[in-house]
């Protein structure tokens, strides 16, 4: 692990020294398609050994193995040529790649290089960071397990590259979710809003651990996962997040799910189940809102998400998805989403989480489960807290799985206590789901001024703590 991560750290180091590449976003933008690409060749030879009449799609120019590999190959401005020249070069190339023989893989490709940028400038550092990208071999299985480990570090950097966690679900949170939805093989899943595929990779891992048998399986898992996504460098992540899971052609679209004709979706089109952290407070496009139903138009990603997710489920269908405090509660529009909501779904459960689950951003924030075909009758709300003694989730502080153990617990046998409560659709006012605890008991005692000053005092203390190992991770970053 040491070793893949220090190679990545030297990625990152080299990168900085070219005056192209500005900030975080662009540096993994720039390693996005730069991965693909090598996995993508790397998986092309895996196939070329077992299948004599396999192509690999890519042409041979353009393959990984003969332009990158060799250390001592095309640099300086021979290199920038060789992927920016307007006519012959590598971009220009894969973006109007046309493969009959394999659509679907030339349409994914084509997706990439046309969503993508070469920001490096100097031939000389870009063979540097592809040097340093051959120390990886995606075809040994152990440096494979460690590499994934490190990607997801890379896919928490995106939280932190300015975009306030739109490309980014805590891994807790994606496993814990998925583990109460039991996705089963044969089920058609769908993220809508995929990111960098947190949800998808979670559905992978959990229908193969407890479904997979034969290597038809696997064909069939395939074929049942699917994923949306508008944002380029999130795609071609997500893209490679999924070849690294082993899915040999990612069924993952580059489109906006917000501009999928409502009207049109019939049932062929519906899934099992749904997984998703649909983007909320993020801009759409001009007259997208015209697309769906008058009662429910409004220029509110996540609830338009809302909307566009009750349609495309299958009836008995089930999801669970990340909502803001916003959606769940205030007047207009949202009035009659949560009203269809409730009506078309049966919403059993939501989990209230901290408002710094999603750190950096600082949003209230839910997890909504429910299925399609029946009315809400009751809804079990359930108040996830903080660690004992941790005022809030940071970078060095995420969300840790192991905190949903007695959620998992309280899910088998429910009981309303100091956490959890039920409320009957009835006793909701304008369907209102921002309802608080009716179980919590206030304390009442008043702190003498002593307790009052050495309570603030050791709260402050433990921000300043906290304050000190971020400002230290950033430095080790530097």
């Amino acid at each position: 692990m040491s070793n893949i991560s220090a190679l990545i750290k030297n990625v990152r180091n080299t990168m900085r020294q070219d005056r192209g590449v500005s900030g975080d976003a662009q540096r993994l933008e720039q390693l996005g398609w730069l991965l693909f690409l090598k996995i993508l060749d790397e998986k092309d030879q895996e196939l070329e050994l077992v299948n004599k009449n396999y192509h690999s799609i890519i042409p041979k120019k353009f393959q990984w193995r003969n332009w990158a590999s060799n250390s001592e190959g095309i640099t300086g401005d021979e290199l920038i040529s060789f992927i920016d020249n307007e006519k012959k070069g590598l971009f220009a190339n894969l973006k109007k790649l046309n493969v009959r023989e394999n659509k679907e893989l030339s349409e994914i490709v084509t997706s990439v290089f046309n969503g993508s940028n070469n920001y490096m400038k100097s031939g000389y550092e870009l063979r540097k960071v592809i040097n340093h990208l051959n120390g990886f071999d995606f075809k040994n299985s152990e440096d494979k397990q460690l590499f994934g480990n490190v990607y997801e570090s890379i896919l928490r950097e995106l939280r932190d590259a300015g975009n306030k966690g739109e490309f980014y679900t805590p891994r807790a949170i994606t496993k814990f979710m998925t583990q109460i939805i039991k996705p089963k093989l044969g089920e058609k899943i769908l993220d809508p809003s995929c990111g960098t595929g947190g949800f998808l990779t979670n559905a992978i891992d959990f229908v193969r651990k407890n479904y997979i048998k034969k290597i038809k399986d696997e064909t069939v898992l395939e074929n049942s996962i699917e994923g949306w996504e508008l944002k380029p460098v999130s795609y071609v992540l997500g893209l490679t997040n999924l070849i690294l899971h082993d899915l040999n052609k990612p069924r993952l679209k580059y489109i906006d799910s917000l501009k999928i004709e409502y009207n049109k979706i019939s049932n062929k089109d519906q899934v099992d189940v749904i997984l998703a952290n649909p983007p909320f407070g993020a801009s759409i496009a001009d007259g997208v809102e015209t697309n769906f139903p008058s009662a429910y138009r409004c220029r509110e990603s996540a609830d338009l998400f809302i909307v566009l997710m009750i349609k495309l489920l299958k009836k008995n269908g089930r999801a669970a998805i990340v909502l803001p405090d916003g959606s769940i509660t205030g007047e207009g529009y949202r009035v009659r989403i949560r009203e269809k909501l409730l009506k078309d779904c049966n919403v059993h459960t939501i989990i209230r989480m901290p408002t710094t689950t999603f750190f950096p951003a600082s949003v209230p924030t839910n997890l909504v489960f429910f299925d399609k075909g029946k009315p809400t009758e009751d809804i079990w709300f359930y108040q996830h807290k903080l660690p004992e003694g941790q005022l809030s989730y940071s970078k060095t502080k995420e969300i840790q799985f192991n905190e949903f153990d007695k959620v998992f617990k309280w899910w088998k046998n429910r009981e309303e206590s100091e956490v959890s409560w039920k409320v009957n659709i009835n006793d909701l006012e304008n369907f209102n789901l921002d309802i608080k605890n009716p179980n919590i008991v206030e304390n009442k005692k008043i702190l003498s001024i002593d307790e009052a000053l050495e309570n603030t005092e050791n709260s402050l203390s433990q921000m300043i703590s906290e304050f000190k190992k971020i400002k230290e991770d950033l430095k080790d970053e530097n």
